[in-house]
This record gives C-alpha cells, structure tokens and sequence, in this order.
C-alpha cells in the first residue's frame, strides 16, 4: 500500500456505502438540504443517486466531504479522568474575579 493511500479517509469505502450511511444519518431531507442535487429532492434512491454521483465530480465531492465530516470524531465534554487531571496545587485552582467594586463614601470620624 502506497502512503498517499494510507493517508487516504476515504481509502476502500465504496460510494455506495458513503451514500448508504449518510442516507441512514440524514435521511433524504438531510441529504437534499446538505447538498443541492436533484437526485436527493426528486424522487431520490439509492441507484439514481449513485448513477449521477458517478458521472458528476463536484456533486461526488460534496458527499465525500460530508462523509468525511460524519466520520470526524466528535469532542465530548466529558470530564477527563483523575489520571488526567492536574494534580492538586498547580494552577487548578484560582482565586475568584471580582466583577463589581462598591465604593463606601468617606466617613466624617476624624
């Protein structure tokens, strides 16, 4: 295997498992809304999808781009595990910001 293939996302998926997946995430109004083609508003199918997508370059483009933002993972905000976390006294902790400051007015004691 070369390294501009094993670089390669898309390396071994088949248009029609690109298109099956993403027909099974967004459905065709997803589809239809993401990327502006006929084939997914008009009647849409998995076969007529897969014939235009072959013969139109920029349209298969667009669905590789799709897929591929699919497949990117996802971040959570998921706290980190203890192993993870700074340990206690560096840096975790910080004093609190003051938002507001009261002014008293001065006091006539002397």
């Amino acid at each position: 295997m070369s390294d501009k293939q094993s670089n390669n996302p898309l390396h071994g998926v088949t248009l029609e498992a690109m298109l099956t997946e993403l027909h099974a995430h967004y459905g065709w109004d997803g589809l239809a809304s993401r990327i502006k083609v006929r084939c997914f508003s008009h009647d849409p199918s998995i076969k007529s999808s897969l014939a235009f997508l072959r013969r139109t370059p920029w349209a298969r483009d667009k669905v590789e781009a799709l897929f591929l933002q699919l497949k990117k993972p996802k971040h959570t905000l998921a706290p980190k595990p203890s192993s993870e976390r700074a340990p206690a006294g560096h840096g975790a902790a910080r004093a609190p910001t003051i938002l507001f400051a009261r002014k008293t007015p001065p006091t006539d004691d002397a």
